[in-house]
């Protein structure tokens, strides 16, 4: 797991109802918050994370020296503007950049939770975000913005909280997973707990699964990406030699990069942490509780929707998205829809890609203007 470095944590002093039946007593909730809230408090915009990001989505990462996550679209000039909004995003519980999770200590003895940790789900990311703004005096967002598993907590936030939120923007994400991405995530699942180094959840600090975690991230890293944008970036073009090696070290460039990407992972990631998200997002399905009807889900809310997908996105393909606006339709809300073209598949929203701040940067305002 990563080193402890210190955090903006706020401890609630309530405990979490999970969808489990359990409660998480009293949960640590780490969180960055950035410009100022207005006279009444009225110009909160909440920024979920994706799996593997965290509360660092628009200032220095403390960790890596990185960048914010998503600094094209959070910033002085941008769609998400700390000059007119209070910008607000957590670590979601379960997550180990400070917010409560499984190598946290344990109320009852101090050690890391590990396996006693609860099992969560999007809905329980979701509760413990309300209670944190119901402490920190937030009745109501501007706007929850989200891409991947951020788009499914905002989505989540329409349902659960629906007279809280006034806009959703949900980018790159479904309203289920699939039995694909729960294939994926199972790969990675087994990866770590078949390193030995994991010793049933119960590792020491620093001495964690790190194989099996780095072939977890190299499978999902996978399915962030387009075959179109991997051939263009490295096709079958070889790493540093001008012959293959006839052995398993890394010949081809795409190689090369998924071990990269694997190896530094592990430097900023929780093994046990990776177990209890992708779970999370597994039992992920907005409809399940409401007899399987996507658009019931929506029935109380007034918010606002802006759903966005990308052409190249095969994890959660546009087809998904456009079910989320059938659904929306069905339920009379008020929704915009853009398919975006992008070589860069799921991590389009992400990255740089042609007309996506242009579309939230324009919801966003009309928004305002309509207050």
């Amino acid at each position: 797991m990563p080193p402890a470095i210190p955090h903006h944590v706020v401890h609630l002093h309530q405990d979490v109802p999970l969808d489990s039946g359990l409660k998480l007593p009293a949960p640590a909730i780490a969180f960055e918050a950035i410009g100022e809230l207005n006279a009444d408090r009225s110009n909160a915009i909440l920024i979920c994370h994706a799996l593997t990001g965290d509360q660092y989505v628009a200032t220095e990462h403390p960790q890596t020296g990185k960048p914010g996550w998503w600094n094209r679209m959070v910033g002085p000039g941008k769609p998400i503007d700390p000059e007119r909004h209070f910008i607000i995003c957590t670590n979601v519980i379960g997550g180990c950049m400070g917010s409560e999770g499984p190598a946290s200590p344990h109320p009852g003895d101090g050690e890391p939770w590990g396996l006693r940790f609860p099992v969560i789900t999007i809905a329980d990311m979701v509760r413990a975000q309300a209670a944190l703004l119901d402490r920190l005096g937030i009745s109501k967002l501007r706007a929850a913005v989200g891409g991947s598993m951020g788009g499914m907590q905002v989505l989540q936030w329409a349902a659960s909280f629906p007279g809280r939120v006034e806009s959703v923007v949900a980018i790159a994400t479904a309203a289920r997973h699939s039995a694909q991405n729960i294939a994926f995530h199972e790969v990675g699942r087994q990866a770590i707990m078949a390193d030995p180094k994991w010793k049933g959840g119960a590792y020491e600090a620093g001495a964690g699964p790190a194989k099996g975690l780095a072939v977890a991230r190299m499978a999902a890293h996978i399915t962030y990406l387009s075959e179109a944008g991997l051939t263009e970036k490295f096709g079958r073009r070889l790493q540093r030699k001008d012959a293959k090696s006839f052995g398993f070290d890394a010949d081809f460039q795409i190689e090369s990069y998924l071990r990269h990407q694997g190896m530094s992972f592990v430097d900023r990631f929780d093994a046990n942490s990776y177990l209890y998200i992708t779970r999370a997002l597994d039992y992920f399905d907005l409809a399940e509780s409401h007899g399987g009807q996507l658009a019931a889900a929506f029935a109380e809310t007034r918010a606002r929707f802006c759903v966005i997908s990308f052409d190249s996105d095969w994890l959660y393909p546009t087809s998904e998205s456009k079910r989320i606006v059938q659904a929306l339709v069905a339920a009379g809300r008020h929704v915009s829809f853009v398919e975006l073209k992008s070589p860069f598949g799921h991590d389009a929203f992400l990255l740089d890609t042609p007309g996506l701040n242009t579309v939230v940067d324009g919801f966003l305002r009309a928004g305002e203007a309509g207050r």
